[in-house]
């Protein structure tokens, strides 16, 4: 782990300190890390400081999924990743670098991304969308949205339209196989399809077993 990573991931403990959050918490950020280092590897003029700072500050202001200011979460935690780094004598250079990359990481911003390390984030970030940990966050968020499993007359909506709000399986369609297809990076493409396929495989396998 960079000096970077390191001082960044201490001060998320420290932020994050006392809160409940199985779609974004240490190993999340932890688990995004270790995808910016394996997509890095392949782009080339990666600043590897600013990636770091980023990655583990990409989520530090981290709203409800149902919050009207949702679309925001990616600008605050910028914000805020810009005063702690300030804070911690980061070069002052490079924290337009970081903060572009934390404001386009997310989906609801619709920022596009400009530099090697915003693509990368955005990536790794999406990543965590998809296989077998984008299944269980997907069914976590929807249990704390109060949604169903599927519908159990039509789970894959032949005769209905799709509504994830309602059921958590419609969100392969709505939102998580579309993320697959807009990657930004070669490697997070190819990974991103490899768990796609294996999320379209669980899917069924699941209608397999409720018939």
């Amino acid at each position: 782990m960079t000096h970077w990573a390191s001082r960044a991931r201490a001060r998320m403990v420290e932020l994050w300190a006392g809160s409940v959050d199985g779609a974004h918490d240490m190993g999340h950020l932890d688990r995004v890390w270790k995808s910016c280092r394996l997509i890095a590897l392949d782009e080339p003029g990666v600043d590897a400081d600013v990636l770091a700072a980023a990655a583990y500050f990409h989520d530090a202001v981290n709203l409800p999924k149902g919050s009207p200011d949702r679309a925001q979460a990616s600008r605050l935690s910028a914000d805020l990743a810009v005063r702690e780094l300030t804070a911690m004598s980061f070069d002052a250079g490079r924290l337009p670098a970081v903060h572009h990359a934390i404001a386009a990481h997310s989906f609801s911003a619709g920022i596009a991304p400009q530099t090697p390390e915003a693509r990368i984030l955005q990536d790794a970030d999406r990543l965590e969308a998809l296989g077998a940990i984008g299944i269980a966050r997907m069914f976590l968020i929807a249990g704390q949205m109060g949604a169903a499993l599927f519908d159990a007359d039509d789970p894959m909506a032949l005769d209905r339209a799709l509504d994830d709000k309602r059921y958590a399986l419609d969100h392969l369609e709505v939102k998580l196989f579309p993320v697959a297809e807009a990657m930004q990076t070669a490697t997070g493409r190819q990974m991103a399809q490899e768990r796609a396929d294996w999320m379209a495989s669980f899917r069924t396998r699941l209608l397999a077993e409720i018939g």
